[in-house]
């Protein structure tokens, strides 16, 4: 088992507008340990951020780097705290997403989890899928970039 989110997986909502946690992202979250699932909107992106404490832990740290009276720290916190939701997960794995959530991600009948590590979004498919051309042709120019200022180390062979 890993500790990890990753890959990403398809669901449709059932009739009552409940979505079932991957398997595996459950197992992340069961090893994690945090009560419910913790969601959140993306501050960029037209999906949601969910996990447990890791991803918890993530927000604090963001936020320890500021004053706590900082205008900085009162926008990130209002952004990530002030807009989250603890969800319940029932004992089948499935959550309900409220219909501010489902709102920011356009969410309707079927959700793509996507794995982030310490993360998990979730996404309306179609958006996910947009969204995930438009990161490859970022990293396609990334490499280009890399490849062309890349230089052979001494004593180094190409192949």
């Amino acid at each position: 088992m890993t500790d990890r989110f990753v890959s990403n997986f398809t669901n449709r909502l059932d009739a009552k507008g409940r979505v079932s946690i991957p398997a595996s992202f459950r197992a992340v979250l069961a090893k994690d340990g945090y009560e419910g699932l913790y969601v959140h909107p993306s501050l960029d992106l037209e999906a949601l951020d969910a996990g447990g404490h890791a991803l918890r832990a993530t927000i604090d740290d963001i936020l320890s780097r500021f004053s706590p009276f900082s205008d900085e720290w009162e926008s990130l916190s209002t952004a990530l705290n002030g807009t989250s939701e603890v969800l319940k997960v029932d004992p089948e794995g499935r959550i309900m997403l409220s219909e501010t959530l489902r709102a920011h991600a356009g969410i309707a009948d079927a959700v793509t989890f996507v794995g982030h590590g310490h993360k998990f979004q979730l996404w309306e498919p179609a958006r996910f899928q947009a969204h995930l051309e438009a990161a490859r042709s970022r990293l396609r120019d990334v490499k280009r970039t890399l490849g062309s200022h890349m230089t052979m180390t001494p004593g180094a062979t190409g192949a």
